[in-house]
């Protein structure tokens, strides 16, 4: 023990035992945390500084030593608040109550409530505990008790009342706490929170929510809407630790227009997953009307705010290799390739993730069957334009990297990337495509140009291209190592390693049905059932089964449309099949399922092949309606 503690101890042995309890209960005081008035007031007066008086009349209305409060939080600030109770519960009882066994003495009890002076006498009316004041000794115990029930009520009010008050931060405080060694501060709207403990949490990767790091949400939940929801809101409450001051207004760069106010206008039938950014499928009994999917209703994924490039101005830069010298082209220059057509089906990784996230909760968009679609594209062979830029194969690994017009707020752009091999092979048709069914690329699909990978899943279809590059190893781009990835069932958010899995190129065999549609009622006699199969990698569909019973008992469907090349079936296959409803029968379960030239086979469901994100379902599709006579 210190000098300083031992004369500290030393000098408290000599207080008298009120003096000692109003001392525990100041130190209790701190020890919650707080500093309210009233506990100021008792230091002020112990240690001989003027203070204000409490006035003479105050009202108790909670029982003295046990005022009403709430009861304490979970968590470290719970744990304080409840150690301070105990502490005001063992210090000041137990002075209370030796004070009390001096009524045995015929001595006097003062409280120094005035005097700011321990030479003084006692400037307050005394309690005298003789028998001749017997009548009068009860009440000034009570009146003694009620007073420093008064100051613990007090008290309350004031812990309460800072609970109602928060903090107050300006804006340069905020941004000094843009790091992990300073903690990770946020704002949206006037309110600031410390997201440090969540920032490993957040679904999207530690490096999107450091973006906001020290500013405000609002920028990004603008660009990624899908945030602004309720649960999120909850989430984000629980980190609170102040507000802005209302003097601090927000900055000028803050007054941005709509990221999203310049978008294209949509066709009304596609069925909208997400407005900002926007991402649609088309119903299904459109989806299978034709085998080319017309423009306006062709499935739109996007990830970013549609940029609107001029077709005069757009350059697209092709990096060359060492020694080489880069390419600029304008459209232009791009049509002065020989110009190469292809149909070929987009099908996005998460097609059919609402099914899996009716077995378990995955986190994306809910895409039923519809997010895939048919064009017929138009454009130069990226290995042609390569060429062009003085690549070639090479003997060691390497991968096409590519680049979007499309950024956030930050300039971060999209980017994907597929294997050299591929994009240098004249068989695989990768193209730099700027027509779509005959017509330029409309906006919301790439305009004035796109990659197209056939066989390959949606997503490294970089649409509004800016930027090819040659690179040993695959893009750094979020959307190439830290999405767009399969995992087993088991693996949950608090285990899942992305490094750890590659990402996602050609996708396995699918098929869906498209008529007739859940729930429906169909009349009995004859049904007519209508669906799509794929299957990537250009390996071409050979077969596909349907049940009218859940997979008791099968029957082959009729498949329609282009034939197709072998290792080169880019586009899907329409079926139908026509059967006999069973006599009898009041509901369907209609059932279908896929094979392709390599014999793989759609899975029976969806337990098996979960993830947490929803990416490669391909279960058998299955289809429940009712049947009337």
């Amino acid at each position: 023990m210190s000098s300083g503690d031992r004369n500290k101890t030393a000098s408290l042995s000599r207080e008298p035992s009120w003096r000692l309890a109003c001392l525990s209960l100041q130190e209790a005081g701190t020890a919650a945390g707080r500093w309210p008035a009233a506990s100021q007031w008792l230091g002020d007066e112990l240690r001989g500084e003027s203070g204000p008086s409490l006035p003479a009349n105050v009202m108790v209305l909670a029982p003295p030593l046990c005022p009403r409060v709430k009861q304490p939080p979970s968590g470290p600030r719970g744990r304080r608040t409840r150690s301070a109770t105990m502490l005001l519960h063992r210090a000041v009882i137990p002075c209370l109550r030796q004070a009390c066994r001096l009524q045995s003495v015929p001595s006097r009890l003062c409280i120094r409530a005035c005097s700011t002076n321990d030479s003084l006498q006692p400037q307050c009316p005394s309690l005298d505990f003789s028998g001749a004041n017997s009548s009068t000794r009860g009440w000034r115990v009570m009146g003694t008790l009620l007073g420093l029930g008064a100051v613990l009520a007090y008290h309350d009010h004031r812990c309460r009342a800072a609970e109602k008050s928060p903090r107050i931060y300006t804006r340069e405080e905020v941004k000094s706490h843009s790091s992990l060694e300073t903690r990770i501060w946020v704002t949206l709207g006037c309110e600031v929170f410390d997201v440090t403990e969540f920032v490993d949490l957040h679904p999207g990767g530690p490096s999107k929510l450091m973006l906001a790091a020290g500013g405000p949400l609002e920028p990004f939940w603008a660009l990624y809407a899908v945030h602004d929801q309720a649960h999120v809101r909850e989430i984000l409450a629980q980190y609170k630790v102040g507000e802005l001051s209302p003097e601090d207004k927000a900055p000028s760069t803050l007054k941005t227009s709509d990221p999203y106010a310049d978008d294209p206008v949509r066709h009304p039938a596609l069925k909208v997953n997400s407005q900002r950014p926007f991402n649609a499928e088309p119903p299904p009994e459109l989806l299978t009307e034709n085998y080319i999917t017309p423009n306006p209703i062709f499935f739109t994924r996007n990830h970013l705010p549609v940029p609107n490039l001029e077709p005069e101005t757009y350059r697209l830069h092709v990096v060359g290799p060492p020694g080489c010298q880069s390419l600029s082209l304008s459209l232009d220059d791009l049509y002065q390739f020989p110009k190469h057509e292809v149909t070929v089906t987009l099908q996005c990784a998460g097609n059919r993730r609402s099914e899996m996230t009716q077995f378990k909760e995955v986190k994306g968009l809910e895409w039923n069957a519809g997010a895939i679609s048919t064009a017929r594209w138009a454009g130069a062979r990226l290995c042609d334009v390569l060429a062009k830029a003085g690549h070639q194969l090479r003997e060691t690994e390497a991968h096409v990297c590519f680049e979007g017009l499309d950024s956030d707020p930050t300039g971060t752009a999209y980017g994907a990337s597929i294997p050299l091999a591929r994009a240098m092979d004249p068989e695989a048709e990768v193209l730099l495509a700027y027509e779509m069914n005959g017509q330029p690329l409309p906006r919301d699909h790439g305009f004035p140009v796109r990659v197209v990978v056939p066989g390959v899943v949606g997503a490294r279809h970089v649409k509004w291209l800016g930027k090819v590059s040659v690179e040993r190893e695959e893009s750094y781009s979020h959307w190439q190592r830290r999405d767009y990835k399969g995992f087993s069932p088991s693996v949950d958010w608090d285990t899942v390693d992305f490094d750890s899995a590659p990402s996602i190129q050609e996708l396995p065999v699918q098929s869906a049905i498209t008529e007739p549609k859940d729930g429906e009622t169909v009349r009995s006699g004859e049904v007519t059932i209508k669906g799509y199969a794929w299957s990537g990698g250009g390996r071409a569909i050979v077969r596909v089964d349907v049940s009218l019973d859940g997979g008791l008992t099968w029957q082959v469907a009729e498949l329609d449309g282009e034939e197709q090349r072998p290792r080169k079936a880019w586009a899907w296959r329409l079926w139908q099949l026509q059967a006999p409803v069973p006599a009898g029968k009041k509901e369907l379960n209609i059932v279908c399922k896929a094979v392709d030239d390599s014999y793989n086979v759609q899975p029976d469901s969806v337990a098996p092949i979960w993830n947490l994100r929803g990416v490669l379902s391909n279960a058998w599709h299955r289809v429940h309606v009712r049947v009337t006579p």
